[in-house]
């Protein structure tokens, strides 16, 4: 294999990648319009809070329609248009593989293998997208770990598939809403886990909580990865 040296200085040119997962109402659908850009491949059908923003959006009903809409952001000069790609939900697109799969075999742990292995391949084509953001929505499930803990994280079809969804994604981040002392409602983006719910950072660049705009977080992301790479190309050349 003939070795190819690379640099992680270059990698925020490859777009931020993020999931973001919370309960229904919270408002995940609604952080598409802070993306940059953004065109959504729908398969919940609930974008009635974006009615205002005028976003363009594709519905998915099969597994097939997945893959048209990767082969049309990466073969296409009409897709270059978009910034940022919203899947809206991942939770929702694994259950259309599921129903793929079940309907195709008659026993069903081999059915949830399957979309499991299929639902990966997925994730990791759209994750992997060069030059563009992509969001990631998700449901959120109530889990029980091996100690008894509870802990809010990521929801899929088949408990394996939930498990393994944040391992695809460097940034993790659970939709929170609190109320103040007074009654009043607030939204925010958890970067860290509290021990109750997932979330994580590995960009080291958000603070435990974010206002629930994904166009800052992308921007305060890739802002201080240049400069830390313009940092060590200038220290490189003293």
């Amino acid at each position: 294999m003939a070795i190819n040296l690379k640099s992680t200085a270059g990698l925020s040119t490859n777009g931020v990648k993020i999931l973001v997962h919370g309960p229904s109402g919270a408002g995940k659908t609604t952080l598409i319009s802070t993306l940059p850009s953004p065109i959504v491949l729908s398969a919940e059908g609930g974008l009635l809070s974006l009615a205002e923003h005028n976003i363009p959006y594709i519905e998915i009903g099969t597994v097939a329609d997945v893959w048209e809409v990767y082969k049309w952001l990466t073969e296409s000069d009409d897709a270059k248009q978009f910034e940022s790609v919203a899947l809206d939900s991942i939770s929702e697109i694994a259950e259309v593989v599921l129903a793929a799969e079940k309907a195709s075999s008659k026993d069903p742990r081999a059915a949830y293998g399957a979309m499991q292995d299929d639902i990966a391949g997925l994730i990791r084509a759209f994750r992997d997208l060069p030059g563009r953001n992509v969001y990631f929505s998700a449901k959120v499930e109530k889990a029980q770990d091996e100690q008894g803990r509870i802990l809010y994280t990521p929801s899929m079809p088949g408990r394996k598939a939930a498990q393994a969804l944040p391992f695809f994604f460097d940034e993790v981040l659970a939709l929170r809403i609190e109320r103040d002392a007074e009654g009043n409602t607030h939204r925010a983006l958890m970067c860290d886990s509290d021990g109750l719910w997932e979330a994580k950072d590995r960009s080291g660049k958000l603070d435990q909580w974010e206002s629930p705009d994904l166009g800052a977080i992308i921007n305060k992301i890739s802002n201080q990865v240049e400069k830390e790479a313009e940092n060590g190309s200038e220290n490189g050349s003293e």
